[in-house]
């Protein structure tokens, strides 16, 4: 990794489509996501701490830990930043050869082509795969470790929390229906591994998805995809989410049309950053956690 973890936080942004979008999901958890940006601020947040000299030792530390590549931590970080950019990717090059002028963000996107629901399906799916190997990274326990992940959801909060949120409701709700999980399930059960080789956000990260082969991978996914469709399902009902209830708060933040949802889904991979967001606010609050126990 070119940038330190406190670069990295330091950098984050205070404002922009990723923040607008992500606040427009404050219904969902009300107050548990704030934009935390700036790393000794981080640190301030996190710890409580005001002694200048305490703040210093435990940023120098949590740049020690990040920097140890016997740890996960950079592996992790590397997984969110590469899921993000694979779905913008996907969503730039499938604006070429047509006009959409259904959606705008301020004039500026005009030209948009939405991935087909297939495509859509596989992405959601590897994108919670990523949440549950980047989780594995960071607390030093087997990629494979479903079972450890999914006892770690129920105490999801904050930033890693709206990270999920976000995933249901930008990637699953809005572009696939309230049947997205079932949807997940149907097109993974239908591939197969040559299938998953020529899609290109799993290319991206394949290398950290668990398994020697891609026959082998896509079971992991498969797995993983039906033992946190359970969690999932009892979100959506418990917090009532609905495509309806989510675009709308989305069209308080970002000037979307409601006409066509698959549009706003292609919308939503190019502009919303959520996982490289969210995910370095969650390392951050690792890093900082880790460092106190240790000095």
């Amino acid at each position: 990794m070119s940038k330190s973890i406190f670069e990295l936080v330091d950098q984050l942004p205070t404002g922009g489509t990723t923040i607008m979008a992500l606040n427009a999901l404050d219904f969902v958890i009300p107050g548990q996501w704030q934009n935390l940006t700036g790393f000794t601020n981080t640190i301030r947040a996190v710890t409580g701490e005001s002694d200048e000299a305490m703040i210093q030792a435990i940023g120098e530390r949590a740049v020690y830990l990040y920097n140890d590549e016997g740890e996960g931590y950079q592996r992790a970080m590397w997984l969110y930043q590469t899921v993000d950019n694979a779905a913008g990717a996907l969503g730039v090059a499938a604006m070429a050869n047509k006009i959409g002028q259904d959606i705008s963000f301020l004039g500026f996107l005009d030209n948009l082509t939405p991935k087909p629901e297939k495509v859509q399906s596989i992405n959601l799916c590897i994108k919670l795969v990523v949440e549950l190997v980047a989780y594995c990274q960071i607390n030093g326990i087997p990629g494979d470790s479903v079972g450890d992940f999914l006892a770690a959801l129920g105490d999801y909060g904050g930033e890693s929390l709206m990270r999920m949120v976000a995933l249901i409701c930008f990637d699953g709700l809005i572009p696939l229906g309230p049947g997205f999980i079932g949807k997940g399930l149907g097109t993974l059960n239908n591939m197969t591994p040559n299938d998953l080789e020529k899609n290109d956000t799993f290319k991206s990260v394949s290398s950290l998805i668990p398994g020697n082969n891609s026959g082998d991978k896509l079971g992991f996914i498969g797995q993983s995809f039906d033992s946190v469709s359970g969690w999932m399902t009892g979100f959506v009902d418990q917090k009532g989410l609905t495509q309806e209830n989510v675009l709308g708060n989305l069209q308080k933040f970002v000037k979307i049309s409601e006409d066509k949802l698959d549009y706003v889904g292609a919308f939503l991979d190019i502009s919303v950053k959520y996982y490289t967001h969210t995910g370095t606010q969650t390392l951050a609050r690792r890093l900082i956690e880790r460092a106190v126990a240790e000095l």
